[in-house]
């Protein structure tokens, strides 16, 4: 709990810094630019919509680097629950020459094809000590309709929060999940080290088919697996009624979003449609955690103390309202930032006691879905173009599966899962260097223009 309290303390940290100092920039432009900061304020309007900028599909130089950054971010990405959009959108604007709308857009259908083959690849894969599912639809369900529903919430306030301000929360946001997560690591490996002792002097190692050791970084196995084939494991792995649950929240999301962008924006049909996406969020949210309350309550009274993996968390009414909380901040701050909330969510799970095998799976799920509602949101919008989309979309294919095989290999292999964790403090650090840098030298080639760098107007900026 504690853990989730310091990840929470970083996000608000985050934003009461930014607004702080956005406060004192605006004030300071208000006394000294007052005439000219009206003039560059309509300049600025005008030219917030960002002019599309589409190279052309040519092989060369330019796109054999971003092919290959393309496939070791998404490849580490997906190992680490992260998505990797921190490292795509740098990438498609630096070298690639997109603008930085589009690169969104792209990074967006990247992280989608990644998570789907990553999610592909996680149906064929055993929990690693426990006979349940890879991917945790519990957790999934509970994070997901308030990710989602944070998500739309960020994207709105991207329109208005100055370019400035967001870079000021990608780095304390990013360099604070990062440090969090390369700590956590750190404590993991000690527990590893001394699990492998006791491993090797008990000669106790179990494999199953895949040649996949059957390891947990905090508890062994209670007993050895009963073998099964890959279409058993995908079979089990499936669980069609939860999965349905949640497709029909992504739908309820895309359908509201499609018919949002018809309508002329703060217009009475456009809030109804924006508050419509609460009672479904909540809705599911509250039905998710009810079950588990009621599920966590009845293994008590019934003096069930089996602390193995995920069944250690406790979910009480301040731990959902904790879940719910810091999903709606992530998927805020992830729509704010442009990256999905996946470097929230993957940490957070962590956070909470879900081992990082599970957690990067269940990160990955549901990344699968915020990032799918964003790629259809810039379908219709003609946001990106469709070859190089596709393209991407295959580099990311391969990645995110070879990604996932490799590093589970590498994991069974050195019986370290915390290079899981590793990875994913890795590629958010990566993020919050490339998305950093480029932001300070827009905001300070901003300052130099003496552009306007206050909160823009919601409704004329839609």
């Amino acid at each position: 709990m504690m853990g989730t309290r310091g990840l929470v303390f970083y996000l608000l940290s985050g934003f009461s810094v930014a607004v702080f100092s956005l406060f004192l920039v605006t004030d300071y432009q208000k006394t000294h630019q007052k005439f000219e900061s009206i003039h560059l304020f309509s300049v600025n309007s005008a030219v917030s919509g960002t002019e599309k900028v589409w190279p052309k599909l040519e092989f060369g130089w330019r796109i054999g680097v971003a092919t290959i950054i393309g496939f070791l971010g998404s490849a580490f990405g997906t190992v680490g629950g992260v998505g990797g959009g921190g490292i795509f959108v740098p990438m498609l604007t630096l070298i690639v020459g997109f603008d930085t709308k589009s690169a969104a857009a792209l990074s967006k259908c990247m992280i989608m094809a990644a998570s789907a083959s990553s999610f592909w690849y996680n149906l064929r894969v055993q929990h690693p000590c426990r006979d349940v599912p890879i991917l945790d639809y519990d957790l999934a369900l509970l994070f997901q309709p308030m990710l989602m529903l944070g998500i739309t919430l960020g994207v709105a306030l991207s329109v208005v929060f100055p370019y400035w301000l967001i870079t000021v929360l990608i780095i304390i946001l990013f360099l604070g999940t990062s440090s969090r997560s390369f700590s956590r690591g750190i404590m993991m490996w000690k527990e590893e080290t001394l699990l492998n002792t006791e491993l090797v002097k008990q000669q106790d190692t179990f494999s199953n088919s895949h040649g996949e050791l059957l390891i947990n970084t905090e508890y062994e196995p209670l007993s050895l697996k009963e073998e099964k084939s890959a279409m058993q494991i995908m079979s089990f792995n499936l669980k069609w009624k939860r999965l349905l649950l949640l497709l029909i929240v992504w739908v309820s999301f895309v359908l509201l979003q499609v018919l949002k962008n018809d309508i002329a924006a703060c217009t009475s049909w456009y809030w109804v449609l924006n508050l419509l996406q609460f009672p479904v969020a909540f809705g599911v949210f509250g039905y998710e955690a009810v079950k588990l309350y009621e599920e966590g309550r009845k293994r008590k009274i019934a003096g069930n103390t089996q602390s193995v993996c995920e069944a250690s968390i406790e979910f009480t009414p301040i731990m959902l309202s904790f879940c719910a909380l810091c999903g709606l901040l992530g998927g805020t701050v992830g729509g704010l930032l442009g990256s999905g909330g996946g470097f929230i969510l993957g940490p957070l799970l962590l956070e909470i006691g879900v081992i990082p095998q599970v957690a990067s799976a269940t990160a990955t799920f549901v990344m699968l879905f915020s990032s799918s509602l964003s790629v259809v949101e810039f379908y219709f919008l003609k946001r990106f173009p469709i070859t190089y989309a596709l393209y991407l979309m295959s580099v990311s294919l391969l990645a995110g599966f070879w990604g996932q095989y490799f590093v589970r290999k590498l994991v069974a292999f050195l019986r370290r899962a915390s290079l899981i964790v590793f990875i994913l403090s890795a590629v958010i650090f990566a993020s919050a260097l490339t998305m950093g840098v480029i932001g300070i030298e827009k905001t300070i080639h901003m300052i130099n223009n003496h552009e306007f760098m206050g909160f823009l107007d919601f409704c004329s900026n839609q």
